[in-house]
């Protein structure tokens, strides 16, 4: 049972964008799986299974292209939605998030491979980007400030 609706939820995210477990429980429903959001949850964690940067749709690990383009705009977008506070300490930069939102944009920092971070450590809601040097992590926090400016 559990490896035949996993299957279709594979199914189910490769012919549409699903942005929510409410509206992949809905398709289940549809497909003769009554399941609780629990479950749902637990089969996306077991399948791998990751939010696209370009819409936030369920995707199959490593199934999205790496356009750089694509990449800053998603960087742009989920920076202005999740971040919260952003402070340097020489090279050092950490960013502040919402609960459970640091993955999503350590993620969109990673794909948008900006030439001043080196790389990111993410835990729940703190991001820790090293940069190459002071002036890069300053470069940094002004254009991660700029994103989210309205």
């Amino acid at each position: 049972m559990k490896t035949r609706r996993q299957a279709i939820i594979l199914e189910l995210i490769d012919k549409e964008p699903l942005h929510s477990q409410e509206l992949l429980r809905r398709r289940l429903r549809q497909q003769g799986f009554d399941t609780t959001q629990a479950t749902i949850s637990r089969d996306i964690t077991e399948l791998g299974l990751v939010k696209r940067s370009g819409d936030g749709a369920y995707q199959r690990p490593g199934a999205e292209a790496q356009d750089p383009e694509a990449a800053l705009t998603a960087l742009e977008r989920t920076s202005a939605e999740f971040l919260r506070s952003i402070e340097r300490v020489q090279q050092l930069v950490i960013i502040r998030t919402g609960r459970g939102q640091a993955q999503v944009l350590a993620e969109a920092l990673d794909r948008a491979r900006l030439d001043d971070a080196v790389g990111t450590i993410a835990g729940d809601d703190t991001i820790l980007v090293i940069a190459r040097g002071a002036r890069g992590a300053a470069a940094l926090v002004k254009r991660l400030k700029e994103y989210t400016a309205e």
